[in-house]
This record gives structure tokens, sequence and C-alpha cells, in this order.
């Protein structure tokens, strides 16, 4: 854990430059509003090491497979989002020297990001090798208001020199991807052209006939007066821009604003794409910065009003939550199908871009409840719509009969994961997806999703179920053998607890929604049944299954088994662990790791979590016991949901320390990994473990339950939650509990197991001592 940036509870403040770890800081600044992103880079020159990263959503190169052993099942290529041309370039050029901070002596630093309201700012003074002194003040900004702008300005302040200060805003399409599999370029450049007015570089990329446009416009200000006149143009294969400057003295001030339309195939036609994105960057410029600017923070502000999250007493903890949920909201906006959530975003390319089963885990549940839109829903779409591809996963690998398969590692579809004990072993992917969908159902009571789509994908995970487990002759049981559980640091076992219990549930969710759709809405049963070729005879073997299923347990521990052969192993604790030999995974061998008992993230306790309603109390208590102490929290998806169980079972103090973990896991570096981007699926985790957590949220036989804890540091803790078309707010102290109706029709809930009957605008205030116990 690091703790280098300054505690505000709206702001993420970098105080001094630190060359050495660019990196990290670059991926913390990183500003995206859904489509487009960027990391946090220097606009002008920095030569020295930095990992220069502009991406562009739902636009994928195919890197073809490198692995030193093929093995039949993997795939052809690795589907990345690539790094696109750099459009957010500035070259600040004196007389016969170029400002470069990994050469300039560096006389003051300071980046602030405003998360209320969505911009970046960069405050630093310079000294030349020649002695020549600047100020810089660097506003960037991503624009929410509309998905295809990104927005500078940009400020240059003589402090002794005096001459002509250049501005060279540019486009630059020769870009390096870091991770690429054999370092291939990813992009053509179709055309490069720069007029006196405008500026635009069309690309494609390899591989795949995705394009993209972008165009920028400028204005030049000395002082506080616009300049007009011609500028120099630069014209080159691979970029393109302006020369642009004045001469200044000491005191005085050059501010180039420089407006960029980044418009990509996937929105506009390919014939068209160049005259709509000169047409909108001309036309940004024509609404300017000032207008502009307030548009971007008016979405911001309504973002804040839906899904702020204030806590009272603990600055630390407001940060942490407010950075996840500004995280989120620029990465996904939820309004495209065909877009959803990579692990990293838009700040790096550590996984390519590509979706993993943390956006059913986490992101669902949260733009479930703390968007009032249906945010959720377009999540569901998008695998529903990759359904086809599953089904020929599955195919791929042995299976027959429409059985589907989800890919571990995905954007369009297709697997590109090709590790063959996550590719082919960590299959209780496909129950998270049936979760969810299950999850949506519940806490819209919106039976639309489930009936038009949700159940075609329930059938084809189901017919994968059935083929996936085999018959133990000796335990008469079913069994599933060869797995990698949630847990990845053990690989090819059998009979994960998680996987045969997650297999069972969605085998159970399967037959009750065919049931109810057979019931109720008949017609489209017959359409779904046609569509699918579904044989109710299928669901026979469904249900011996269920019935038949083997779960390890030890009754003398209390426990479920995380796996065959897992109490075997010598049983130590976290604790035994030289913090020198922390994270494990950066210092022991693989074959160390998988012998050893050590938990990378919750197994058995997943279970536990997701399907809460099938177990008491103390059952969830000795298995957190057993669990969490040999649990290494190194994965991003560990501290909050063990923080929400341990707030079910009382213990709050260790609830509040995982939550910490979990919401400042990228502002405090906990796993030494920063510099890699941000861990953006399983921030929504801190929020969850607000609501599900400390405010225990559950919903209980259709009726939304709170048992609020809260932690000593907190005075209180006040949220938004949505259910059924209404939205709920909470504000918990250490005496009181107010719920209020902000919107929708009267509503049943219960706290603490007693009933209360809420009406718009009229809130219930119950005095209570909170039982953190």
């Amino acid at each position: 854990m690091k703790k280098f940036l300054k505690t505000d509870e709206w702001n993420v403040i970098e105080e001094g430059f630190h060359a050495d770890n660019l990196r990290a800081f670059e991926s913390i600044f990183s500003l995206g509003n859904g489509r487009l992103g960027q990391r946090g880079n220097f606009e002008e020159t920095y030569s020295s090491d930095t990992l220069q990263g502009s991406y562009l959503a739902g636009i994928s190169f195919l890197d073809k497979t490198r692995v030193g052993w093929w093995k039949n099942g993997y795939p052809n290529y690795f589907t990345r989002i690539p790094n696109a041309p750099n459009w957010s370039g500035i070259i600040v050029r004196l007389i016969d020297e170029e400002l470069d901070l990994a050469l300039w002596d560096v006389d003051s630093f300071e980046r602030r990001l405003d998360m209320k309201e969505g911009i970046s700012y960069r405050d630093f003074q310079v000294t030349s090798p020649k002695g020549h002194k600047l100020k810089v003040h660097v506003e960037h900004i991503t624009s929410m208001a509309n998905q295809n702008l990104c927005i500078i300005k940009y400020s240059v302040t003589s402090v002794n020199y005096e001459g002509k200060i250049s501005l060279v805003p540019y486009i630059n399409g020769d870009v390096k991807h870091e991770t690429s599999n054999f370092n291939e370029k990813m992009w053509n450049i179709l055309r490069a052209e720069t007029t006196s007015e405008y500026a635009y570089l069309w690309t494609q990329t390899r591989h795949e006939d995705s394009q993209v446009c972008s165009c920028m416009t400028y204005q030049l200000f000395k002082n506080s007066k616009e300049i007009t006149g011609n500028p120099i143009k630069i014209e080159k294969e691979k970029m393109t821009g302006f020369s642009i400057g004045a001469d200044v003295k000491p005191g005085e001030r050059v501010t180039l604003i420089k407006y960029t339309a980044v418009l990509s195939s996937l929105y506009y036609d390919r014939q068209l794409l160049v005259d709509e994105a000169v047409s909108e960057s001309k036309k940004a410029k024509a609404i300017g910065w000032d207008a502009l600017v307030n548009e971007h923070k008016k979405v911001w502000e309504d973002i804040w009003n839906e899904t702020d999250v204030i806590i009272d007493g603990d600055p630390e903890a407001q940060q942490g939550i407010r950075f996840n949920i500004f995280q989120l909201n620029q990465t996904y906006r939820g309004d495209d199908p065909r877009l959803n959530i990579g692990s990293k975003g838009f700040t790096g390319e550590k996984y390519g871009g590509n979706t993993y089963w943390n956006t059913e885990l986490c992101c669902v549940p949260f733009f479930l409840l703390s968007n009032p839109k249906d945010v959720a829903r377009n999540l569901l779409l998008y695998r529903y719509n990759h359904l086809p591809k599953a089904i020929e996963n599955a195919k791929k690998l042995g299976f027959s009969g429409g059985a589907a398969l989800y890919p571990m590692v995905t954007i369009n579809g297709d697997e590109c994961h090709n590790e063959w004990e996550i590719t082919f072993e960590e299959i209780h992917r496909n129950s998270i997806i049936a979760y969810a969908i299950m999850l949506y159902t519940t806490m819209t009571g919106n039976k639309e999703y489930v009936v038009h789509y949700g159940l075609e994908v329930l059938i084809a995970i189901s017919r994968f179920w059935s083929q996936r487990v085999s018959f133990s002759q000796p335990k008469q049981k079913y069994v599933i053998l060869g797995v990698t559980g949630p847990n990845e640091y053990e690989n090819n076992v059998d009979n994960n607890w998680y996987t045969n219990y997650s297999c069972i549930q969605c085998l159970k969710v399967t037959l009750e929604y065919l049931e109810m759709i057979a019931l109720e809405y008949p017609d489209e049963y017959a359409r779904i049944r046609r569509k699918t070729s579904f044989d109710k005879e299928e669901t026979y073997r469904w249900k011996e299954i269920i019935d038949n299923m083997y779960m390890p347990e030890d009754k003398e521990l209390g426990i479920f088994v995380q796996h065959d052969g897992y109490l075997d192993k010598e049983l130590k604790t976290v604790q035994d662990i030289p913090d020198n030999e922390r994270p494990i995974n950066q210092h022991w061998s693989w074959d160390r790791i998988l012998r050893s008992c050590y938990i990378k993230q919750s197994d058995v306790l997943l279970g536990l979590y997701l399907y809460y309603t099938n177990f008491d109390k103390e059952f969830i208590r000795r298995n957190f016991d057993f669990y969490e102490p040999r649990t290494v929290h190194e994965s991003s998806l560990s501290p909050y949901l063990h923080s929400i169980l341990a707030s079910r079972v009382g213990y709050v103090d260790k609830a509040y320390n995982l939550f910490l973990h979990a919401i400042r896991l990228d502002l405090d570096d906990y796993n030494n990994e920063l510099e890699q981007g941000l861990h953006i699926t399983s921030m929504a985790g801190g929020w969850l473990a607000i609501v599900r957590g400390f405010a225990g949220m559950q919903v209980l036989e259709g009726l939304m339950s709170f048992s609020p804890t809260i932690p000593q540091k907190w005075n209180s803790y006040t949220f938004k939650i949505n259910f059924r078309e209404r939205t709920l707010q909470l504000c918990i102290n250490k005496r009181n509990i107010e719920v209020r109706l902000i919107k929708g029709q009267s509503l049943k809930i219960k706290v603490y197991e007693k009933e209360y009957i809420l009406e718009e605008n009229n809130p219930a205030i119950i005095s209570t001592i909170i039982k953190n116990q």
C-alpha cells in the first residue's frame, strides 16, 4: 500500500512531480466518457518512460495468438482494443527549445482531478536548460455531453522568457501498443490532411475494417485576446496538425484551446466519417469552451445526484467511494448493448480491453441498483447478442445440441483467452450470467427480459451443464471434474464447491422460468421452444442433477470444502506469510502457489454471498472464519465481497478495513500494479459493500430489507437505491435510520425485520441504536 495522494473528498490531487511513478499517476488521472478515453498522459512532449494510451470503445484489433504449446480449442486471435491515434498532443516550443518535463527542471507541479465536474487540471513551473522559466496551466475534458469530443485548454505564461512561444496541436497515428503479441502496428493511415481551419487523421485497424477519424480545430489567445491568422501546416504520413504562436514578454500568456472530435465507424457511415468529424470539430469551436464545459458539468451534476454516496466523518472513505463511482460512470454509459466494460476500462492495456465475468458479478448489480435508467438491461443484451458465438464456442470444445459456454475473455463474443486452466476450466463464468438474469428479474419485478431474451440464454447454459457433469459410481452422485474455481490459485481440481453449487442454481432458475413462461406467456414459450429446439424431456436430467449433485463439505468443521483435497493442504493463514513475500503472485513460483492453501479471492464465500437466502448467519460465519484468514485478496474482486459478508455476520471493524481496501485499491496501489491501469469493473464492489454490506440490503420474499450497521469512524452515510421503479434514499447514523421514497408508488420495506410503508416524500424515521453485532 502506498500513500502518495492528498486526501480530499471531491478531488484526487498529486503534489510534486513523480517521474519514477509516472505510469501509476497516468492510470489514476485517466479520463473517459463511455465511448473514448485516455490515460492521464501529458499533452506536451515527454521523452522518458510513459504509457501513451488512447482508446475507443467497440473498436478492436485481432492480435494473432501467441502460445508456446498449442492446444485444440485455443482461439486463433486475442481481440484487443488497440491504442488509438493520440488526439491530445500539444508541443510547446521556444525559439530553440522544446518543453520536456523529462529534461527540464520542474520547479513546482500539481495535478488535480475534479471528480465533481469531471475536469483534470495541471499546473507546473519549469526551467529550461537555458534558464527560461515558464508557468503552464492545463484543463482537460473528455466531454460527457458530446461523447465524440475531447477539449483542452493549454496556457503558457512566460516568467522570464522573451521571444516566440509556439504551440503545436497535433494528431499522431504512429502509436505503439505495448502488449501486442508480435509488436505489430495496429493502424493503417488512410489519409492525413491539414487546412488553415482544421486537421484530421483518417485511420483503419489492420485485420478488421474498423475506421476512426480524428479531427481538430483550435483557438489561440494572447493574454485574453484571440489571435487569428494562417498557421503553419503539419501534414506528415501519420501526423497532422498546426504550428501557431505569439511573441511574449515576461508576464504574458499564450493560450490554446484544442477542440478534437473522434468518430468511429461503429456509429458513422465510413463514407461520411471524415465529413462528420470535420463538422463536429467545427461545431464545437463555434459553441465555444465555456458552453461546452457547462454542458459537460451538467451531465456530471445529474450523475452525482443519482449515484453519490455521502460519508460523514471519514474523508479517505469519501474520496475512495467517489473515485470508484466516477471511474465507473466515465467508463460505461449504458446506452449501447454492443459495448461492455473492460476490466481496465480506458486506463491501460492489460486484459486488452476485454470483458470478463466481473461485469455480471459487480457491474450489473451496481447499475441495476444505483441508476434509475435501465443501464443493466444493455449489459444483459450484450450477452444475449453473443449467444450464437457462445454456442459455437462450446461446440469447439465438444459440446452439442445448442449448449453454450460463454467466453472467459471477449469483446465481440469470441473467446480470446489462451491459458488452458482458464479457457477450458474456469467454467463457472457461465453461471454468473444466469445469476445476473435472475437478479435483474428480481430487482426490477419485470419479466420482459427473461421472456424475450433471457430464457434462451438460460436453456443454452443449462444444456452445457447437463453435458459437463459426469456421474460417479463410487459416490453415486454427479460430479464436475477438472475445473478452476473462482480461486485461480487452484487449477484442474475436482468438485469445486462453488462450481457445483452454481451449476444447480442455474438449472433451478431455468426450470422456474420455463414453468412461469409456459403458464403466463404461452405464445412466447412456443416461440422459444421452436427457436431453441427445446424438448421438455431435457429437464428430467436437469432435475436429476439438481437432486444428486455432490457437494464437498466437512461436517465436523461445519463448512463447505472448497474442492476435493483442499483439507489435505497445510492449512496455514495469511499471517504466516512474511511481508516481503506479498503479494505472493509477484514472489512465489506458480507451483508453490498451487500447493499452498492460500486463496486469491472468494470461492466458497462467493457462493454464500450470491445465494445468501439459502444459508443462515451462523453457517456463513463459520465458513468466513475458516476461509477469510487464508485469503490473500490478490484479486480486485476479493476485498469488497469479504467486506459484505463481514458486515452480515457482525464483524464491522473487519468489514470496514476490507471496504477501505476495496475502494482505495488503486488510489493507494495495494497490489503494486497501478501502472497497468485501474481495476474498473471491481470498483462497483465498493458501492455494493455500502449498500449490501453496511446497510444490509437484501430482497427477501419480494420485500427490500435492511439491517444497517455503521463503522465506528463514520457519523453517518447516505445513498440512493432503485428498486422496481422506485428511488429510495437512506441516511443512516448511529441512532437513526431515515428512509425516504423519492420517486415512485408506495412501497413496503423491512428494517430489522419490522415492516414499514413508504409514501413519496414522507420519510420513515426509525429511531434505534444501530445493531453492529
